[in-house]
């Protein structure tokens, strides 16, 4: 396998994520070096978050693994349980099918960085436990709903 030219990739700084959930992940751009290394078992991403800017929603999911590992800066990883800080060397992991909903926040001055790390699965639900949705994959592509199943338009 070639090396993977990361400063020539491209920055995924979007979201899929429907109105109005859209502005929580302002500030954070993504470059997806498990795509590019041609991997379809599980991500990975070396992510960017300026400050102010979140990962996501606070989230789980039903089958897929998550972890991520600090590489610069600081960011709050918050849970169910409270928030703890984490800096360069700190790693954290999230277990499918965990009812801990999760989420990094750059709360500090200066940009972070982080990789993620996760499984991926074609049928899987993601909850989010603060809003009113849901992730689903499934054989009709990846799409939101509302927690009633009613989709986001």
């Amino acid at each position: 396998m070639p090396k993977i030219d990361i400063a020539k990739l491209r920055v995924y700084d979007g979201t899929d994520y429907p109105e109005p959930f859209r502005r929580v992940v302002a500030g954070r751009a993504r470059k997806r070096l498990g795509d590019a290394a041609g991997l379809d078992q599980f991500g990975v991403n070396i992510t960017t978050l300026k400050p102010g800017a979140a990962s996501a929603l606070r989230h789980w999911h039903h089958k897929e693994d998550e972890f991520v590992y600090i590489l610069a800066g600081e960011v709050v990883l918050i849970e169910d349980d409270g928030e703890t800080v984490l800096k360069p060397g700190d790693a954290a992991g999230f277990k499918a099918n965990v009812r801990n909903g999760h989420h990094l926040v750059n709360k500090s001055t200066r940009e972070a960085v982080y990789l993620e790390i996760g499984s991926r699965f074609k049928h899987e639900r993601a909850e989010y436990p603060d809003v009113d949705l849901v992730a689903i994959g499934d054989e009709q592509g990846d799409r939101y709903t509302h927690k009633d199943g009613t989709p986001y338009s």
